[in-house]
């Protein structure tokens, strides 16, 4: 096998003239208190950058840190079957693993799926005049942090849960429509962050209308109540000097933008005619929020918000 290139988490590996590999790891600390959630969101997160270079998952294995002795064995369990249960709903079997005992619990996938070499698809290659697509709404890390304070409702971690749970699955169909040219999933970094490395590996020009952006309404309610968390501050710091914000804007505008995400959505950067078909593709998977949020324009490697 040869390494073709790397992307976040992931790696490509070339096994012939029409398939490559997709190899990713991703594990982190739990968001929420429900043990089989939290095995889920992780999961989903973990599969997520096998979608977003347009592979297609078919298996994976399980990393484990548990504090043994500390942590009741239903609860563990409970999180390995959450995991499960998402990886059975991607079609794969859990193929093994690795467990250690850790101080804090973590719990993830090295994610493996399969790609034609000439349709991986990266956040880079994006071309001017393309259209900026997004999949899921955002505020999930609001939501987080409004459950850490005991202020979310039931409805809210619903909300929260489905769209983290949600697999990004879209994304092995948007690989093989030509006029895709540029794809992330929004994670850790938030919207803006993540478009921002759109923008770096094409050499572009983002230009987004907020108002366009789908949001989670209780996300924006907390997020005026003046709820955020930490890390959208620091993603706020690492890059906020390369976005253009309207004069008019509040914090929480701003917050918004920076928000970090847990199994977000997909980003793609699309040419017009390409529009219908990724539209359509979201739709046909259940991306009932999927929205027109911008667009690709000549220009400074900036995101300008209107």
């Amino acid at each position: 096998m040869v390494g073709i290139e790397t992307a976040d988490d992931a790696a490509v590996y070339r096994l012939n003239d029409h398939q490559a590999i997709v190899a990713t790891t991703d594990f982190f600390m739990p968001i929420v208190d429900d043990p089989r959630d939290f095995g889920r969101i992780a999961a989903a997160n973990a599969l997520s950058d096998v979608y977003a270079m347009g592979g297609q998952p078919i298996f994976a294995l399980a990393i484990v840190g548990m504090p043994l002795g500390k942590l009741p064995e239903e609860t563990i369990h409970a999180i390995l079957e959450g995991g499960a249960s998402i990886c059975a709903e991607a079609g794969i079997p859990i193929a093994g693993g690795h467990t250690i005992d850790a101080p804090e619990p973590i719990y993830g996938l090295v994610g493996i799926g399969i790609v034609h070499p000439d349709q991986v698809k990266r956040n880079a290659g994006a071309h001017a005049g393309d259209v900026l697509i997004l999949s899921k709404p955002l505020g999930i890390g609001i939501l987080s942090a409004a459950m850490k304070k005991d202020l979310l409702s039931p409805a809210g971690y619903a909300e929260m849960v489905r769209w983290a749970t949600k697999l990004n699955v879209t994304g092995a169909q948007l690989a093989q429509i030509p006029g895709v040219h540029a794809v992330t999933d929004i994670t850790g970094f938030g919207f803006a962050g993540h478009l921002l490395e759109i923008c770096k590996g094409s050499q572009l020009l983002a230009e987004v209308a907020f108002e366009q952006l789908p949001l989670i309404e209780e996300a924006v309610t907390h997020l005026k109540a003046g709820i955020a968390t930490g890390a959208s501050a620091r993603n706020w710091q690492s890059y906020g000097d390369a976005v253009s914000l309207e004069p008019t804007f509040e914090e929480w505008h701003q917050k918004m933008l920076t928000d970090p995400q847990t199994s977000g959505g997909l980003l793609v950067a699309c040419s017009p005619d390409s529009v219908e078909a990724v539209m359509a593709a979201f739709h046909a998977d259940g991306f009932d929020r999927a929205r027109i949020v911008g667009a690709m324009r000549e220009g400074p490697a900036r995101l300008s918000v209107v």
